[in-house]
């Protein structure tokens, strides 16, 4: 049967991006579209991809943007989701003229057009370039709806005057997600009492994420309604386009697999664990139901190496059973790692708990590396998740019934830890009233979460209803199938 029509897909950079616009690609073939993905080389390793419908197009490597823009996390790497957009001149690197060129040798002389372009929000500075065709743009957050409201909606009731002791409330939004002064000062807290950047939410300005979505026609989140419905439905109301929770957006075999095991090496066999994956289902299996905490912060915006050491003591002193997964270069702050780092190929050094496996022996399990996540979180064995709030890493727990113990440490992990503990009511925060986090806070937090039987009810809860189907894409396939978008001034 022919194809409905063509779909461009640009993701940012980075692995936290690459995934979810892939599994959009493969949503979108199932539902008889042709999905072009359109990548730098340095990703080429990342796809993985044997879907009849979906094409991967690569183009010569280009630079990420400035250290400066906003930290909206899908997986914690800086720049994710919505920041500050990355300067027009980008427009004469290699990558935005490969792109030009495959547009014009494609589109430009005749050839039917594709429908749409689905452009990851970060990659703002491309849309001139669809423009020149007269190409209707699909904006994409690779994260959920409740970061950008939240940063839009602090604006609207200029959070920055905002008094210690007050909460303030958020027309709109469920009153569970007002604001306190801690919230509206956490990024001044976690970067030590520096000035505030001109870029970060409420600095203010209007959050960057309204700027970026200039010109769009429609903007799709990686989320669903039964996670955000009303948080997706405020933002709708505040832009006056149409939203639509099109995810989340992971592995097929995720999905199918509920109530079973995850193995990750049959949906992302790309990527270089640190461990073999039956060692770590041979450890689990050794534990009882519930009896495990995972531990990741992901692999860019990490705890810094004195708070990691904080963590190895709480773990030493402790009788928690974990598993804790360790990047290269945890600890250190610095620029993005590349790509080759992320997939496990380069060492960048980092925090190194000495001592600590001879020390709690089997009771632990301390992964150097990538780790199979998936496997970790679709085991029965796991009861809690320690989690920066990643968005990738939220709505995999979430899917799996598994409690987070929320440790944000930028970005839009605030926020997703606020729509986690107030308003899904699947976790606790890892409080921290001294603002250095030390092992007594982490050790409370731990008996706290794996201890706390509604909590764990609560997760299951919510997990029963968060399942696949994609109603939401479907509604936007039909927007785009029946009634072709109009490309905005």
């Amino acid at each position: 049967m022919e194809s409905l029509g063509e779909i461009i897909v640009l993701p940012f950079f980075g692995q936290g991006h690459l995934n979810p616009c892939l599994e959009l690609c493969k949503q979108f073939g199932a539902l008889n579209l042709r999905a072009i993905l359109i990548i730098p080389s340095t990703l080429t390793s990342s796809v993985s991809n044997d879907h009849p419908l979906v094409e991967v197009v690569e183009l010569p490597n280009s630079s990420p943007p400035p250290e400066t823009a906003d930290v909206t996390d899908s997986e914690s790497k800086p720049g994710n989701g919505a920041g500050s957009n990355p300067p027009l001149n980008r427009l004469s690197d290699p990558m935005a003229q490969g792109i030009d060129h495959f547009l014009t040798e494609r589109y430009g002389s005749g050839q039917v057009r594709p429908i749409c372009a689905v452009v990851d929000v970060m990659m703002r500075w491309s849309v001139d370039i669809f423009a020149k065709l007269n190409i209707p743009i699909a904006s994409f957050f690779t994260s959920g709806a409740c970061h950008s409201a939240i940063e839009y909606a602090k604006w609207k009731v200029d959070a920055d005057s905002i008094k210690p002791g007050e909460v303030r409330f958020l027309p709109g939004l469920p009153d569970n997600m007002a604001l306190s002064y801690a919230d509206v000062n956490i990024y001044q807290r976690k970067k030590g009492g520096n000035e505030a950047d001109a870029n970060e939410p409420g600095a203010g300005r209007r959050t960057p994420w309204w700027e970026n979505v200039e010109g769009s026609t429609v903007l799709l989140f990686n989320t669903c309604d039964d996670l955000e419905g009303v948080i997706i439905k405020y933002i709708a109301d505040q832009t006056g386009k149409p939203v639509y929770g099109v995810g989340p957006l992971l592995p097929e075999q995720y999905w199918k697999s509920a109530g079973s095991l995850v193995h990750d090496h049959e949906v992302r066999s790309n990527e270089a664990t640190g461990i073999e994956e039956d060692d770590v289902m041979k450890w689990l299996n050794s534990k009882p139901e519930q009896s495990v905490i995972y531990i990741s912060f992901g692999t860019e915006v990490t705890p810094t190496c004195q708070e990691l050491a904080e963590v190895a003591s709480a773990l030493e002193e402790s009788n928690q059973a974990f598993i804790w997964v360790i990047p290269p270069g945890s600890g250190i702050s610095g620029p993005p790692k590349s790509i080759k780092t992320m997939m496990g190929k380069e060492d960048e050094g980092g925090f190194e708990p000495y001592g600590l496996e001879e020390k709690v022996g089997n009771r632990g399990l301390i992964i150097k590396g990538w780790a199979p996540q998936l496997l970790i979180l679709s085991h029965p064995s796991v009861g809690g998740f320690l989690s920066h709030c990643g968005w990738n890493s939220t709505v995999e727990a979430v899917g799996r019934g598994v409690p987070i113990l929320a440790w944000p440490i930028g970005g839009d992990q605030f926020n997703n830890a606020k729509l986690i503990v107030n308003h899904l009511g699947v976790g606790h925060t890892l409080d921290d009233p001294s603002e250095t986090m030390n092992k007594e806070w982490i050790i409370k937090g731990i008996e706290m979460m794996m201890g706390d039987q509604q909590l764990h009810n609560n997760s299951k809860e919510l997990a029963h209803k968060f399942q696949a189907g994609y109603p939401s894409l479907k509604a936007f396939i039909r927007l785009l199938t029946k009634s072709p978008l109009q490309r905005e001034p």
